[in-house]
């Protein structure tokens, strides 16, 4: 497992860097460094012809002979490339005794930095890093990213460059400026890469500026699905309102992986609700919606699973638009969806369900408040939501309404996750085998004759957990 890599653009201009090795691989390297404004040095006993053509034009300095650590006195970056790995050795640890990031070529263990592959577009570079562990992967990467960057995103770059301050100044506001540089990319990129027409798409600019700031921006509120925890599950749609949110507002179960995918600079609130929580949470959770959306900003809100489903955004968009926020919801994929295919648990099936239901157990208000003889039917599917805590009563009323007490069960902890467990028993024995397998919140149940598929049909994560077998006799 390598460590992660920090990412980093170095500035280099006259600044020293030490090549050892004198090779075409040396020779490859030092053309990126002056590329780079780079002051290059190369030490080695013999020279590849093309660093000859540069030592003879002045353009980099040579020392013809074998490296010694005082070759890195002053230098900020160091590169070993060559033939000997005895040598190579020696510099890294030569660099890292002066604190000098050192890469050595082919050697990802002895490298303090890694050069990746890069796609430049003008001063718009896109670098790809395996941390060393697979650098044909990153040059693969790279090739496709070659294709699908258009050249005119180095003229877009240059453009906005020129024009920098004068839109900070017209636009101070940050989450104001974002919102601008979107609607102008929007109506630039496509016309710059259609007719490479940079004049036109400079004077755009312009009146775009302009125009800008002369109204108030106008928050807006989107409630975003975020799945069950697998950031793969995602919706393109959530994808872009997270990456285009000035402020998130998320819940404790969304995972750090779906987190992640949002934008680095967006503000993120955690609104989550725990156990002892004042009834008030929610109450805080539309005073914070309404505060930022009033602000100005765009706030996405962030829940496991679907809005709709047990997630209360049908509250949260009630309170907005009797509020006149502008509003969206995009859907998510819901937890009794996601969390039983990767249990392999079809929730229909032509044998065993016709029907499935959704429901939640959470409190003894919500309990109270469940059709027990419909739920307690045959031949249908029951996906069950926030029921760890009250197994003992949900096992007792539908026994006591008729549901047999053999029937199969899958309790899925942490679907869709790396950590994903599935508890597999009967109805008779369901909340003995929840406390002997210790199953904690997020989890879901699934009651039915198809959750006996689970143990034939899996295919994601540990195998299921099944019930041992005296007991699993003993309920039957």
């Amino acid at each position: 497992m390598h460590t992660p890599l920090f990412p980093l653009f170095a500035d280099l201009r006259g600044r020293p860097v030490l090549v050892a090795g004198g090779g075409a691989v040396a020779a490859r390297k030092v053309e990126r460094l002056l590329a780079a404004g780079a002051r290059v040095r190369v030490i080695a006993p013999n020279l590849h012809p093309d660093l000859r053509v540069l030592v003879a034009a002045r353009r980099i300095s040579h020392r013809p002979c074998a490296f010694t650590p005082e070759a890195l006195d002053g230098a900020w970056l160091a590169i070993a490339a060559t033939d000997d790995a005895a040598t190579n050795r020696a510099v890294a640890s030569a660099a890292g005794e002066r604190r000098v990031l050192v890469n050595v070529v082919d050697d990802a263990t002895l490298s303090s930095f890694h050069l990746p592959a890069v796609v430049e577009r003008g001063d718009v570079q896109v670098a790809i890093s395996s941390g060393g562990a697979a650098p044909m992967l990153a040059r693969r990467l790279r090739e496709k990213l070659e294709v699908l960057l258009d050249e005119s995103l180095g003229t877009l770059a240059a453009l906005f460059a020129r024009h920098r301050s004068a839109i900070r100044a017209r636009l101070p506001d940050l989450p104001q400026r974002r919102r601008w540089f979107d609607a102008v990319l929007d109506r630039l990129a496509p016309d710059l890469r259609l007719t490479a027409n940079a004049a036109d798409a400079e004077r755009e600019l312009l009146a775009a500026l302009a125009g800008a700031g002369k109204t108030t921006a106008r928050g807006s509120v989107t409630l975003v699905g975020a799945g069950p925890g697998d950031p793969g599950l995602l919706t393109l749609r959530a994808l872009r309102a997270m990456n285009d949110a000035d402020v998130i507002v998320h819940d404790r179960l969304v995972s750090p992986q779906v987190l992640a995918m949002a934008r680095r600079d967006a503000q993120r609130i955690d609104v989550g609700k725990r156990v002892g929580d004042p009834i008030d949470a929610q109450d805080r959770i539309h005073a914070t919606l309404l505060e930022h959306a009033r602000a100005g900003r765009r706030v996405v809100r962030l829940k496991g699973g679907d809005p709709f489903v047990f997630g209360r955004g049908g509250e949260e968009l009630e309170f907005l638009r009797a509020h006149d926020i502008a509003c969206e919801v995009v859907p998510g994929i819901t937890a009794a969806l996601a969390c039983a295919a990767y249990a392999g648990v079809p929730l229909t099936h032509r044998e065993h369900a016709q029907s499935v239901r959704l429901i939640t157990a959470h409190t003894q208000a919500s309990l109270d408040t469940l059709d027990w003889r419909a739920l307690a039917a045959e031949r249908q599917t029951l996906a069950v939501y926030m029921g760890v805590g009250v197994l003992e009563r949900l096992r007792a009323r539908l026994l006591a309404h008729g549901r047999a007490p053999h029937t199969p069960f899958a309790l899925i902890e942490n679907g869709s996750r790396p950590e994903q467990r599935v508890i597999l028993g009967t109805l008779a024995d369901l909340p003995d085998r929840a406390r002997a397998e210790n199953v904690r919140a997020p989890a879901l149940l699934i009651l039915g004759e198809v959750a006996a598929l689970a143990e034939p049909l899996h295919w994601f994560g540990a195998a299921p957990l099944a019930a041992p077998p005296a007991r699993a006799q003993a309920a039957a």
